[in-house]
């Protein structure tokens, strides 16, 4: 659209920080990453490979850089913020494509590396028998909402930047497990006012070896939500994602990005997907490795972040800033706004997404 382009990287420089946060009641510690509008002296310093914050990830702890400052003054103002929920065996850094391009274009977004990640007493044993996999997977489970709400909570109390989040205007964004995080966390906490569903989870039929999540879609007000989600995904296939979208009681959008597969909502997509494609899994899952194709034969990773990126920004700026800009790009002809940036995608469509009744 003339004037606005959701898929362009934002005008504002990129800072990013690292802060631990104590939750007393279940004692448990968690490193956060906080993305934030940055001063005016910082501008392209996120761009520029001497100045990008370089970070590693066990185990492999190989260099990873994001497009963001370490550490970098704050631009003063009151931003929307987003949380940021990642997918199992992920980390809070598992997507710096799409959390630097939201604070680019104005928001705060922040993620933690959530509890089956960050406390000791929900990793498990190796001896484990079924009945304590089962009770731990639970746990885990039991985890995901508290620890966003937890890290909202840290966020909208946090008085020592000069970039602060408005808490009228909050957003959340999940892949996978954290699709189902980003699903679950309206029927607990109202303050959350967008929802995007990256490929989530939570299906009634899961796959063997999937996680077994369930969600009531209880929210009880109208939380206008946007699924993203891939035709080719193997580990969460678009049945599922069909059953979602159809019980999700809010206003709702669907699109599907084609020749893709679970790993196209990571950063590092083509290695993510074909380290996968080569690891051995235990038996409930050796399934997954041997259905996946070659990336050779998928989208690529460029294409995959330009439609991530994109339409979750567009899905933000029209309901937290009620972005008039905004609303009329989801009026244009995505399919051909995504074919113009050589991005392949069809709209899932529903007439019932646009006018939604809520009872209380």
């Amino acid at each position: 659209m003339p004037g606005y382009d959701p898929f362009l990287r934002g005008s504002f420089p990129v800072g990013v920080r690292t802060i631990q946060a104590l939750d007393e009641p279940r004692n448990r510690s968690f490193p956060c990453e906080i993305w934030y509008p940055a001063a005016a002296p910082h501008h392209g310093e996120d761009l520029a490979p001497g100045t990008q914050d370089v970070f590693t990830v066990p185990p492999a702890d190989t260099p990873r850089r994001q497009m963001a400052v370490r550490n970098a003054a704050a631009r003063s103002g009151t931003y929307p913020a987003i949380v940021f929920s990642h997918h199992s065996g992920g980390n809070r850094r598992a997507a710096t494509f799409l959390c630097t391009h939201l604070s680019s274009h104005g928001y705060i977004v922040a993620a933690l590396d959530h509890s089956e990640v960050s406390a000791p007493e929900l990793r498990g044993g190796e001896g484990d028998n079924a009945e304590q996999k089962a009770a731990h997977m639970q746990a885990i489970i039991a985890s995901r909402v508290p620890d966003v709400r937890f890290l909202l909570d840290r966020l909208l109390n946090d008085t020592t930047s000069d970039a602060q989040p408005d808490p009228e205007r909050i957003g959340i964004v999940g892949h996978s497990f954290g699709g189902w995080t980003a699903l679950a966390v309206p029927e607990t906490d109202s303050r959350f006012r967008a929802v995007v569903a990256l490929a989530p989870g939570g299906a009634s039929n899961p796959r063997p070896g999937i996680l077994p999540l369930t969600l009531t879609f209880a929210w009880g007000r109208d939380v206008p939500t946007l699924y993203l989600v891939a035709d080719g995904d193997v580990c969460l296939p678009l049945t599922g994602m069909y059953e979602l979208f159809d019980r999700t009681e809010a206003t709702k959008r669907m699109i599907v990005l084609r020749r893709a597969d679970h790993m196209h909502f990571m950063d590092n997509v083509e290695e993510m997907h074909e380290t996968v494609r080569q690891m051995t899994f235990p038996e409930e899952l050796s399934w997954l490795p041997r259905e996946m194709k070659p990336i050779a034969e998928l989208s690529s990773g460029d294409q995959a972040h330009v439609f991530v990126r994109g339409l979750t920004l567009a899905h933000m700026d029209a309901v937290l800033k009620q972005s008039e800009e905004a609303r009329r790009f989801w009026q244009s002809d995505l399919a051909k706004q995504l074919a113009a940036r050589d991005v392949e995608a069809v709209e899932h469509r529903d007439e019932r997404r646009r006018v939604v009744t809520i009872k209380a």
